[in-house]
């Protein structure tokens, strides 16, 4: 093979092994080896691994987050130096498949809107599993709401009617919009028992892992179509906002820290030790990797315990 066609190869083989990990099951040992779950009283577990990509020629990271499968905005503060748009051929990106269990997760779906992502926790036997995806949520003006759901509805290739809110600045829209390319719910919709909102897939990805959508929770088409037979009515849902997570594996602490973008975390350092305080014993934090995580907000599991 020419060496100017196997350069160009290259990502391409490694972006398919970098599309094989994602939406992986992870499993977790609890602390206490006797209760199957994640305490409620209890930060979570670091699960997963962030891996690296060479790109290749004419590739950004736009594209790279969809064919990735992690989110957009995940990629960009995951790789701070790398201009997203003009990226240089052959750089290395980190891709943040990984990432510290949301505080309190248990099973069914958590969706943390500080980090856009998605968390599936189910039980198989002894073992609890988990998956992670990232999502797109609403805009300014627009915002999914917090608090406990439940699903209360499933449907493939869903129609979509227009809400009165997406009509006044769309009145071009017909009454309903039938299955196909042109419905922005695309192929899976999960509705919740707040019928403002519910789960979907969407026919313009590149508005995952960004605030775009009306109020709804947009995942790409290869996650949604996953999540959709891994839930069925009833399942609980909790939309949380923790953009500062810690969390332990191998009794090493690790630091997770994203934007406030809704301002509601005075202080950050109190509570990165409100939530070491939490976890008791063990590792102790090093303070001044602490204060680095906070200021570089890499959304990247970054380990923080004192040597």
């Amino acid at each position: 093979m020419p060496w100017s066609k196997s350069v160009k190869f290259l990502p391409c083989l490694l972006l398919l092994l970098a599309l094989s990990w994602a939406c992986e099951a992870y499993a977790w040992q609890p602390r206490n080896r006797e209760e199957s779950l994640i305490s409620h009283r209890e930060p979570g577990p670091v699960v997963g691994s962030p891996r690296t990509y060479i790109l290749g020629l004419d590739e950004d990271l736009n594209n790279l987050a969809w064919r990735a499968g992690v989110g957009y905005r995940a990629l960009v503060r995951a790789n701070p130096d790398i201009d997203p748009w003009l990226p240089p051929t052959g750089a290395q990106v980190v891709l943040p498949q990984a990432a510290v269990v949301p505080f309190s997760a248990q099973p069914g779906i958590t969706i943390n809107l500080a980090e856009l992502r998605l968390y599936l926790i189910w039980r198989e036997g002894a073992e609890t599993l988990v998956r992670f995806y990232p999502i797109g949520i609403g805009r300014e003006g627009r915002e999914t709401p917090l608090g406990k759901f439940s699903v209360a509805n499933r449907a493939k290739n869903p129609s979509w009617t227009p809400p009165p809110s997406v009509r006044t600045e769309r009145p071009y829209l017909p009454g309903t919009v039938v299955p196909g390319p042109d419905n922005p719910l695309g192929d899976y919709w999960i509705g919740l028992n707040d019928h403002r909102i519910g789960l979907h897939g969407t026919n313009q990805p590149y508005g995952v892992g960004r605030e775009v959508s009306s109020g709804c929770i947009r995942l790409y088409p290869e996650h949604i179509g996953d999540l959709f037979y891994r839930v069925e009515t009833g399942t609980p849902v909790a939309i949380i906002y923790q953009p500062i997570k810690l969390g332990q594996r191998d009794e090493k602490l690790y630091l997770e820290v994203h934007p406030d973008q809704r301002g509601m975390i005075a202080d950050p350092m109190a509570e990165v030790l409100r939530q070491k305080a939490l976890l008791g014993g063990g590792s102790r934090l090093d303070l001044d990797r602490v204060r680095q995580a906070l200021a570089d907000k890499s959304g990247l599991p970054v380990a923080v315990s004192a040597q």
